[in-house]
């Protein structure tokens, strides 16, 4: 018997006919439309994603670079709480399921999910793309308003992914007020820009306030040691690009690297890196530079060089947002 395809996999294959029957340049141009509209600041009263030709191409072009940050930031924070996995997962402002897609990918199995979106052409694509996973097909798909009247049923974990953005600061609150009160475990993805990481430390330090302990990517649940203004924190992601990336952006290439920021916060113990890298590496001859947020707090560039024997070894193979040292 063959075993099950990853979700990584599902996704790519479930997303690959998804713009059959939609002219490319119709596709191209809800794609550039719904660009310029994440951009922008949106009222909770007016949802971006406007019909299905939005919705499929927004999954087809978006869906997989936050699917690909979103893991990435479930895996930080995985490898903090080693011994914990999610018994049921709510995702906020969900659309077609990216999250809930990540989840599956990084703690496998079948658990209680509940996707709430105010877009009803975004669920029910969600609805249609989980079918290809066998352990998504029981998510429910919910339309509500992400707000001040929000109320969420308990759960393990909350996920909350390219959303804050859309919502007014009052709304934000709102909504990072439900999460905390909801959950046990509270992970934000936001977009890897300055105005993203504002956005959220404010999330970071309403969950600090409310009793959680950040998990990653900091290595402590102290105020972020980068003056505000200066400089934002953030890593990378690699996705592979479709047609419709490349018809869209131009050039060549078959990747491209999503920036993403993000926070994972936990009311349980967790053990966060002694060290996170929070820039690309920097390999010289006989050295590699390290850039770590440290546990004190502190922001210090680290030089590793040939003389540090295995270590050295380790830092050629580190990667931006790793822990270091690794375990």
């Amino acid at each position: 018997m063959n075993a099950p395809a990853p979700p990584a996999e599902n996704l790519r294959a479930a997303l690959a006919g998804l713009l059959d029957g939609l002219p490319p340049r119709q596709a191209s141009q809800a794609v550039e439309r719904l660009i310029a509209s994440y951009r922008g600041a949106t009222p909770t009263d007016a949802p971006i994603l406007r019909d299905r030709a939005d919705v499929a191409a927004y999954a087809a072009y978006r869906m997989p670079a936050t699917f690909e940050a979103v893991r990435a930031a479930l895996e930080a924070f995985a490898d903090a709480v080693p011994a914990w996995v999610p018994g049921g997962h709510t995702d906020l402002g969900g659309g077609t399921g990216a999250a809930a897609w990540a989840v599956n990918a990084v703690w496998g199995g079948e658990r209680p999910v509940t996707v709430l979106d105010w877009a009803e052409p975004a669920l029910a694509l969600g609805r249609e793309i989980a079918a290809a996973n066998p352990e998504l097909r029981d998510v429910r798909w919910q339309r509500s308003r992400l707000g001040a009247a929000l109320t969420l049923d308990s759960t393990d974990l909350v996920t909350v992914s390219y959303v804050l953005n859309e919502l007014t600061a009052a709304d934000r609150t709102a909504l990072v007020d439900a999460a905390a009160a909801a959950a046990q475990a509270v992970v934000i993805v936001e977009p890897g820009t300055p105005d993203g990481y504002a956005r959220l430390i404010e999330a970071r330090d309403r969950l600090i306030t409310a009793g959680f302990r950040i998990a990653a990517p900091c290595p402590h649940s102290a105020a972020c040691p980068i003056a505000p203004g200066t400089d934002w924190c953030h890593f990378s992601a690699r996705v592979s690009r479709s047609s419709l990336h490349r018809q869209v952006k131009g050039g060549s290439l078959a990747y491209e690297d999503e920036k993403f920021a993000y926070v994972a916060a936990a009311r349980f113990p967790a053990e966060p890196a002694a060290n996170r890298v929070v820039r690309r590496p920097q390999i010289r001859k006989g050295q590699v530079l390290l850039d770590l947020c440290e546990s004190e707090p502190s922001l210090r560039r680290a030089t590793v060089t040939k003389r540090h024997g295995d270590l050295y070894r380790a830092a050629r193979d580190a990667d931006w947002g790793d822990a270091w040292p690794p375990s």
